[in-house]
């Protein structure tokens, strides 16, 4: 009861009226992040296509599709993607000082933890829509594969 008060008093003053402004600063990486995220799988994606358009070779696609999987545990690819985030170590350095904010670097990992899960949902789901329609005309595989992108992304 002696303490509730006065750190009630605390945080209304000091830091509730800043929470909005935090945020707004806050989601610029991690928005910018996850919007880069999508873009490389939309990226991936059209590779798939354009690949077999050229070749009509299914043997290929199910080689390009296996890859695609394997895209949220490519470092390299997935790089960019977290290169975004990594804005937030400044940003987080002055709410560190301010509001005594610690564990930058787990924000920052954590965040990127849920972009790599969010890839990896992206690809698992893109697999389960498209399996079934593998074994389809070789002329409508293309635009299957479209078709099947834009509800993942959607």
């Amino acid at each position: 009861a002696t303490v509730s008060e006065p750190a009630q008093k605390c945080c209304t003053e000091n830091i509730q009226p800043f929470l909005t402004s935090i945020l707004e600063e806050l989601m610029g990486p991690v928005s910018s992040g996850f919007t880069e995220v999508r873009s490389l799988f939309d990226k991936e994606v059209n590779e798939i296509i354009q690949n077999f358009q050229k070749t009509n070779d299914t043997t290929n696609l199910k080689e390009n599709v296996d890859q695609l999987m394997k895209l949220p545990f490519n470092s390299v690819k997935m790089e960019p993607c977290y290169l975004k985030v990594n804005l937030l170590q400044e940003l987080l350095k002055d709410l560190k000082s301010r509001f005594k904010v610690y564990h930058i670097d787990f924000v920052v990992q954590r965040t990127q933890n849920f972009m790599q899960e969010l890839m990896e949902n992206a690809v698992y789901t893109f697999e389960q829509l498209f399996s079934p329609s593998r074994q389809a005309d070789s002329a409508k595989i293309a635009t299957i594969i479209e078709k099947v992108k834009l509800r993942v992304l959607k």
